[in-house]
């Protein structure tokens, strides 16, 4: 995943534009960067590695070496940017955030011309090149974007400097991203979280459409392209991934969370599918609200069991390797004894992807003192890796517990049944609870309904993507 910020204004911004990409960072460790437009001095550009420390530590000494009137940051998961680019169209300093799926494809129709093109990052094509480079075939940015997004799949959100200090954002083209435009008296914002906006002083102006492209200059937005019909916001923004106080397409995150967690209590009532337990408690931290949600639809007493200490491990993901993570998460997770031991307890997770680390959760408060753990995730089992923002990391769709809990019981033929796995109504979605219940050592375990899902967000379902659980692009 990845996170981007920028403002065109009518006097220095670079510190509004700095705290704008940090309030991105629950969206990406591995890459941070901001370019910056000054009459004077014109394009600036630095980019830092964030794999072991915050945006903030990195960026701090920027004000004395940068500066403009104009700028964009971003925090990526994967290739360093913004990137300075030369072309027939001046140079730009451009970021995006989404996923090339047919980068290599693209180099040998496009790029190569009997040559080679030299993107690499760690041994990879670096995506950010590669959409700059597309766009640079065209005449001009906007049939530059068009043209990158028509023949990339995937997903593309974009930002560009010019060197004339304006701002081109372009919305990908099913809308999947959010991008907000906000304004002040001295310019606009544009961003994908809404509160970063807010937070500076700036009033939200607009959400563009799916794949609307337009530009900001510090007086005004110009339409260059108007949006289309079509839009599949990602479902995952309200149910993980998008932080707490950000509303998409209008809809608080929060809000979400709450509904959800209560239509999945009402979901266990009418199943009848959990006793008596002592406490609600929510897997910190995007499972607290679902979990809030649930005990106040519940009526039963929310609790935090156990806190996570996050002074110097903010993130369980930070490190490279899943051992290292595995590691982390242990060493972060600080009992509160009096509300483990010979409690009843169910927790309420955003969902669960790889079961990397659930078990050693749950051994963990058993070691405790728990007497039951039960388990409840706030979206549907995870059938398919995500194809258009990559935001669970998976390289494999056989990366996800639910996925292979399937192969276990039927081989690939279980693949055709991935309806009926979904569904706890049925005896495959039963067997698939059992046997996760068996693995992972909980006392139960259910999952919310891809309608409630929906009726949570409150968006039409053709206006959602809800690939990662169903298939369904």
């Amino acid at each position: 995943m990845g996170g981007f910020f920028g403002i065109a204004s009518k006097k220095e911004c670079l510190m509004d534009v700095y705290f704008g990409v940090d309030y991105h960072s629950h969206l990406g460790t591995r890459r941070a960067g901001l370019a910056a437009y000054d009459r004077n001095i014109g394009l600036q550009r630095q980019i830092h590695n964030i794999e072991k420390t915050p945006f903030r530590t990195k960026f701090e000494g920027v004000f004395e070496e940068m500066k403009g009137t104009s700028a964009i940051g971003c925090i990526s998961d994967v290739d360093p940017q913004p990137l300075l680019i030369r072309s027939k169209m001046g140079t730009f300093a451009i970021c995006t955030t989404g996923i090339i799926n047919n980068a290599e494809e693209l180099i040998e129709k496009y790029l190569d011309n009997g040559g080679h093109f030299d993107a690499m990052t760690g041994g990879n094509v670096n995506n950010t090149e590669l959409l700059a480079s597309l766009i640079s075939l065209k005449g001009d940015f906007v049939q530059g974007i068009k043209f990158a997004q028509e023949v990339i799949d995937g997903t593309t959100t974009i930002l560009i400097l010019t060197d004339d200090g304006s701002i081109i954002a372009a919305r990908d083209k099913m809308g999947r991203l959010p991008v907000l435009v906000g304004k002040n008296e001295d310019g606009y914002c544009v961003t994908l979280e809404s509160f970063a906006c807010t937070k500076l002083d700036y009033a939200e102006d607009r959400t563009l459409g799916p794949g609307e492209i337009v530009k900001i200059t510090e007086d005004e937005i110009v339409q260059l392209v108007a949006p289309g019909n079509k839009k599949r916001v990602c479902s995952f923004l309200w149910t993980y991934y998008g932080y707490s106080t950000s509303s998409y397409e209008g809809i608080s995150v929060e809000g979400m969370r709450y509904r959800d967690g209560a239509l999945l209590a009402k979901q266990d009532e009418q199943k009848g599918s959990v006793g008596e337990i002592d406490y609600v408690c929510g897997m910190p931290d995007s499972g607290i609200p679902h979990a809030i949600g649930y005990a106040n639809a519940s009526g039963n007493h929310y609790a935090r069991a156990f806190i996570k200490y996050t002074p110097t491990w903010a993130r369980s993901f930070m490190p490279a390797k899943q051992i290292e993570r595995d590691r982390i998460a242990k060493m972060k997770q600080i009992p509160v004894h009096d509300l483990i031991r010979d409690k009843k307890l169910l927790f309420v997770d955003d969902s669960i992807v790889r079961g990397t680390q659930i078990r050693e959760t749950v051994d963990f408060l058993y070691e405790n003192g728990a007497k039951e753990v039960h388990m409840r995730s706030a979206c549907p089992p995870i059938m398919y890796g995500c194809k258009f923002l990559n935001f669970s990391r998976s390289t494999s769709d056989m990366d996800l517990i639910a996925r292979r809990v399937i192969l276990e019981l039927e081989g690939e033929d279980g693949f055709a049944h991935i309806d009926e796995y979904i569904d706890a109504t049925t005896e495959r979605g039963q067997k698939l609870r059992d046997v996760l219940c068996k693995r992972f050592n909980f006392a139960s375990l259910e999952f919310q309904s891809l309608q409630n899902i929906i009726e949570a967000i409150g968006l039409p379902e053709c206006e959602l993507c809800t690939y990662c659980w169903n298939g369904k692009e």
